[in-house]
């Protein structure tokens, strides 16, 4: 298993911050393109004009999973002419965890030894066995790091806190793959809100819809407007007046949600919602359970609202059971529900066109 785990690394970088405030890549292995390479220096924070420093940022590009930790060099005998530096480890799945505990690890060796050599060492020995070990520095395990846990990491709890009823517009996005945009001026707190939002659509276990710290650059702007529907997250207050990027807005330093006008017509809320919304406030604000049964109890239900629209469908010899507007008009079902479900399970390519 940590095996294939370590497969999923795929290279480790060093940035480094000199006493003339010039930040430059200076090591990376085994190779990172130039466009790859050109997003990390803007994504870490010691090329910016703002002074402070994110200890770890993580984020996704082009299925490409990145993860920063930075620190002061000042200190370390061995770096004479370094202020900062930033360890980049990139891979192919979404574990900040992981990341953030082997990166701290690889930071540590760099102040100590001032050398990439032991960094490689350290990146080749969990890339074969899964494990590096050291005395010093600490070791680390890529077995102790299960993606179920990163999954889980994030707090639908806090997110109902927030927003309360409202929540139900997120959940409703998510299910009908929606795009998501979230602002915030801090990034460690677009990050935690972000990654917590897939889980609302539990069923799909699917991280790749999020992109928790995306630039007003047009590289990353044509890569993210390709994904069907995600959750992007931006510092830059510009975002809210870049309406061709989301079908719903979140403020989230003031607690707003907005639909755009284009997306209301799918996004139309009916009993149905009223129900799923309930039952999201009455499990998220019962102290006695987690953040993992509240998540448990949101797929349940999403489960039955899955069941009941596959149950409307007919299946033919050689396709997978698809449902039209007609058989959802038979049923009589509440307009918003029907506007509902017939968006779902075109969401779901359960949609007979």
């Amino acid at each position: 298993m940590a095996a294939v785990e370590a497969q999923l690394m795929l290279s480790v970088g060093l940035i480094e911050k000199d006493t003339n405030g010039d930040a430059l890549w200076v090591w990376c292995y085994p190779s990172v393109s130039a466009e790859l390479r050109e997003l990390l220096l803007r994504k870490c924070c010691l090329t910016a004009e703002n002074k402070l420093i994110h200890t770890f940022v993580f984020g996704q590009f082009r299925r490409t999973w990145y993860y920063i930790s930075t620190v002061g060099g000042q200190d370390a005998a061995a770096l004479k002419k370094v202020t900062h530096f930033s360890i980049v480890l990139t891979a192919k799945d979404f574990n900040p965890e992981k990341y953030a505990a082997f990166s701290r690890v690889l930071c540590r060796m760099y102040i100590k030894h001032g050398s990439p050599v032991r960094m490689m060492e350290s990146y080749i020995a969990v890339l074969t066995k899964g494990v590096c070990q050291s005395d010093e520095n600490g070791s680390f395990l890529i077995r102790d790091y299960d993606v179920r846990k990163a999954y889980l990491a994030g707090s639908i709890k806090d997110v109902v806190s927030q927003f309360g009823i409202e929540t139900i517009i997120l959940y409703t996005a998510l299910m009908l793959k929606k795009r998501i945009v979230v602002h915030h001026p801090r990034i460690e707190a677009l990050q935690e809100f972000t990654r917590a939002l897939p889980a609302l659509v539990w069923h799909r276990k699917d991280w790749s819809i999020l992109h928790p710290y995306v630039h007003l650059n047009d590289n990353e702007l044509h890569s993210l407007k390709v994904c069907t529907g995600y959750v992007a997250g931006f510092t830059d207050p510009e975002v809210s007046s870049r309406s061709d990027l989301y079908d719903v807005y979140v403020n989230l330093q003031d607690s707003e949600i907005t639909v755009l006008p284009h997306a209301k017509e799918a996004m139309t809320m009916g009993k149905l919602h009223k129900d799923v919304g309930q039952l999201i406030i009455q499990s998220a604000e019962d102290p006695e359970r987690s953040d993992s049964q509240v998540i448990k109890d949101i797929s349940v239900k999403t489960r039955e609202i899955l069941t009941s629209l596959a149950s409307l469908a007919e299946t033919t010899e050689n396709e997978n059971s698809k449902i039209t507007l007609e058989m959802l008009q038979q049923r009589r079902f509440p307009p918003a529900t029907e506007n509902f479900l017939y968006h779902l399970a075109a969401a779901e390519q359960m949609l007979k066109i």
